[in-house]
């Protein structure tokens, strides 16, 4: 990671990306809590997480702006909408206003949709191909480490201050990002459309690379989700705790996390990108049969297994796609790669909310277990690949503006 942070353009880069992370991670408990508190119920909190996701639905859309357009200036644009996204929720006052929460998830969700697929096509013109694996797993851990505290401060806000106070240090902590945005100098490759080469998903269905990595995330995303709506009545039926517990848990899977994000690099190195992701699934899987277990000794080591795991499978399938792809297709190739799962995991979140009253939640996180040890196997049985580490075609090494 130490050579990553030698690169100017991508410390400034990243450092930008830490800070929204941060307001972010104090608001994304914050409104599921709220929304808990309001309702008192388990499906409407996990709604929160259907709405972020849903817009995913506009990914090809994303894709096809971000490859048509300066990367860096849509980043600067959707940033300042993410900020804009999030104000509604100040007029949020009582049970009858929960559809602002809603609405603000969505609007999020939309800015989010942009925002992943040009966040990772402008690394790869900052970054040299072969340390992408660690700027990915740095960003991660960076993620993971802020759900350490983020949750903790935003439950804590919301108990003490209220939900208003975490909308609003999330809405500031946007103008971060934008103001390390404008000082990059980045030389990023014009956009040149070839007629009749196709969309991202044409190009995934084609690639031998991507193909198996992306079928097998899809299918996992399948029933992931539905942690979204178990890990309130994790905390609620199984350890009878108050909502508010769940800050606890995410805090402890974020401690997790701390181990899988450093580690991701080093074994990606060692695996390669796919054999990293089954690897993950199979931490997945035990984190989830661990909490269904209605014990503390158990939940916290199966909160903190699930944790290592999301980095393993985020930091394999992300740097598998940004290597994978020709530098004119980044934008569309990850935003369908980004369609293809998060459509999946946004299905996973309803139907969880729909079946954990009848179902209960153990039944789903078995569930949870088997589809992930399925999908581990089948990328397990993928021929062995070492990812080239030469950069893709992306355009001109880069610094940051004085």
């Amino acid at each position: 990671m130490r050579r990553v942070l030698a690169v100017p353009a991508a410390r400034t880069y990243l450092f930008g990306q830490t800070v929204s992370l941060l307001g972010d991670s104090t608001l994304w408990l914050a409104t599921s809590v709220w929304v808990k508190t309001l309702t008192g119920s388990n499906a409407a909190a996990g709604l929160v997480f259907f709405c972020f996701t849903g817009p995913a639905l506009l990914g090809p859309l994303a894709g096809a702006l971000v490859d048509r357009f300066p990367r860096r200036a849509l980043l600067i644009w959707a940033n300042a909408g993410a900020a804009a996204a999030v104000l509604p929720l100040l007029a949020v006052d009582g049970p009858g206003r929960v559809w602002l929460v809603y609405l603000s998830m969505a609007l999020c969700g939309a800015a989010y949709t942009l925002l992943t697929p040009a966040q990772s096509a402008l690394l790869v013109s900052i970054v040299p191909g072969d340390l992408l694996a660690d700027a990915n797993g740095l960003l991660r851990t960076a993620q993971e480490t802020l759900r350490l505290v983020g949750p903790l401060l935003g439950a804590g806000l919301f108990v003490v201050a209220g939900p208003k106070v975490a909308v609003l240090v999330d809405a500031a902590s946007y103008a971060v990002p934008i103001a390390c945005l404008l000082r990059l100098n980045v030389s990023e490759p014009r956009a040149r459309p070839i007629a009749g080469e196709g969309g991202g998903l044409r190009f995934i269905a084609r690639s031998p690379r991507l193909r198996p990595v992306v079928l097998a995330a899809a299918c996992a995303l399948c029933v992931f989700g539905f942690s979204e709506t178990t890990v309130f009545a994790v905390a609620g039926q199984g350890l009878h705790r108050s909502p508010a517990f769940v800050g606890v848990l995410a805090a402890v899977q974020g401690a997790g996390a701390l181990v899988g994000g450093p580690s991701a690099a080093p074994l990606v190195r060692r695996l390669g990108e796919a054999r990293l992701m089954a690897t993950g699934m199979l931490f997945g899987a035990a984190g989830a049969l661990l909490q269904a277990v209605p014990a503390h000794a158990a939940v916290l080591p199966g909160a903190a297994l699930f944790g290592i795991s999301l980095p393993w499978l985020a930091v394999g399938f992300t740097t598998r796609l940004q290597r994978a792809t020709p530098a004119r297709l980044q934008g569309r190739v990850f935003a369908a790669a980004t369609m293809a799962v998060t459509v999946p995991q946004t299905g996973s979140i309803a139907l969880g909310a729909a079946l954990i009253a009848g179902a209960g939640y153990q039944a789903l996180l078995a569930a949870i277990a088997v589809v992930l040890v399925a999908c581990a196997v089948y990328l397990f049985a993928q021929r062995a690949e070492r990812p080239a580490a030469a950069r893709p075609p992306s355009g001109l090494p880069s610094e940051v503006s004085p």
